[in-house]
């Protein structure tokens, strides 16, 4: 039966769609309903998109870089700064190591101690920003020899925080995949609920069309081109306005948690996807709603 139907959606002209009567209350809120969940499902993908970029950007960035910290020493700073900065360079594997500035460091609490912080009397300690090369150094080789020559210098390779950041953007994706999910399943049963409609006004039409011959085959593909055409029309123009309107959004803060939100380079094809899922879901709802009442009417 399927192979029927699939031919009954795609045929130019059918005419079991012209002797099945419209119903136009039905119709709208077919083309409403797919437009409005399209819409909604682009936002959740393009969220599910940006988290996967932020999960890999944080794994990448902080797998590269490690901070040294070095315990304030009071006139001996620029000396254990040398020293580290020389031990760093003869470390095989180890891209770049810059000290950071007071500046710089002092821009690391702003988010604990305001715009303003006030350090000074305080032992801040130093830290010295390192980059991991390919291949990475061997983290408890330098450890070692940081022990010998700097007693109190702490290598951070920071996964104490890479961990639960990668963690956050996972379950993000996670919860927008689900959420789309959800909103095709909602599609799946306003279309179901407009067809059992559209079937049960059209009950007496059914019996003229049995009465004259016309098979549930015949019948059956009037209804499921109906509204899997509404699905797609519908749902078309959501995923269209959905992506105008996020190419539309403004920039956010640079450093914003939804920096790059949207979808990017051939990200944009998965817009596609949802017309797509949208039909084939209208398909068989309005298949399977006609089946069950085609079968209580025999």
């Amino acid at each position: 039966m399927i192979r029927p139907m699939i031919q009954a959606v795609f045929a130019r002209d059918l005419p079991a769609s012209r002797a099945v009567p419209p119903s136009g209350a039905t119709a709208r809120l077919t083309v409403f309903g797919a437009a409005v969940m399209a819409y909604l499902a682009v936002f959740a993908l393009a969220l599910s998109f940006t988290a996967g970029r932020l999960a890999d950007q944080w794994a990448a960035d902080l797998a590269q870089t490690t901070t040294l910290r070095l315990a304030a020493t009071v006139g001996q700073a620029d000396e254990q700064i040398a020293t580290a900065l020389r031990l760093l360079q003869q470390t095989p594997g180890v891209a770049g190591a810059r000290a950071l500035t007071p500046d710089e460091q002092a821009a690391l609490l702003i988010p604990w101690f305001g715009p303003d912080p006030v350090l000074d009397g305080l032992p801040v300690p130093q830290l010295i920003e390192v980059t991991a090369g390919s291949p990475a150094y061997d983290a408890e080789g330098l450890r070692q020899r940081l022990a010998g020559e700097l007693p109190g210098a702490i290598l951070d390779e920071h996964d104490r925080w890479r961990a639960p950041l990668i963690q956050a953007a996972s379950a993000l994706r996670l919860l927008a995949l689900v959420s789309a999910g959800l909103m095709l399943a909602a599609t799946a049963a306003m279309i179901t609920l407009a067809a059992n409609a559209s079937l049960a006004t059209n009950d007496q039409a059914i019996g003229v069309l049995r009465l004259v011959g016309a098979r549930d085959v015949y019948i059956a593909q009037g209804f499921v081109r109906r509204f899997t055409r509404r699905g797609f029309v519908g749902s078309t123009a959501g995923a269209c306005l959905g992506g105008i309107t996020i190419a539309l959004l403004p920039d956010p803060a640079p450093n914003g948690l939804l920096t790059g939100f949207g979808f990017e380079g051939v990200g944009w094809l998965a817009l596609l996807s949802v017309p797509l899922l949208i039909s084939v879901i209208a398909f068989l709802a309005t298949l399977s709603a006609t089946d069950r009442k085609l079968r209580k009417e025999i």
